[in-house]
């Protein structure tokens, strides 16, 4: 029964760190998340300034002002492959925390089959102590009557 209470230990163990596993798999999934809806901010304002200066094609525009412009759309550009160089390693870090949890899972499942193989040994060592004993007793009852003895069950 010491070993079975163990394991019960170990399975409680095993539960918190496999939940302490899907709360860090939540946070680097919504960190993901949050990296690519600032990546979707960055590609939808670039979208808008190129539209904004498509339309104004016709326009005379003084060389410095599209110096400028080609100036902020070039560090536009190089944030958004930041950002993406950032989405790819919040992906990474999504995927180690998934690999963490389904260890944990596993660990979590291995033990808690032990622990009911444990129990079946258990029931089943418990009801051959039973039977034995009702067979001894069903012996004892009939040499008792086969030989006229008496005993007296305890």
């Amino acid at each position: 029964m010491s070993s079975l209470n163990a394991l019960m230990v170990a399975i409680d163990a095993a539960m918190r760190k496999r939940d302490e596993a899907r709360q860090a798999l939540q946070a680097r999934a919504q960190a993901a998340q949050s990296a690519q809806a600032q990546m979707d901010q960055l590609q939808d304002y670039a979208a808008q300034m190129q539209q904004r200066w498509g339309a104004q094609e016709n326009l005379a525009v003084q060389p410095e002002v599209m110096y400028h412009q080609y100036q902020f759309m070039e560090r536009l550009s190089h944030a958004m492959g930041l950002q993406t160089k950032a989405i790819a390693d919040h992906a990474i870090r999504v995927e180690t925390a998934q690999k963490a949890l389904m260890a944990c899972e596993l660990r979590v499942t291995s033990l808690q089959k032990v622990v009911a193989a444990r129990r079946r040994d258990i029931s089943l060592a418990q009801m051959r102590r039973e039977q034995k004993q009702t067979d001894e007793r069903a012996a004892l009852q009939f040499i008792g009557r086969t030989f006229g003895l008496q005993f007296q069950e305890a």
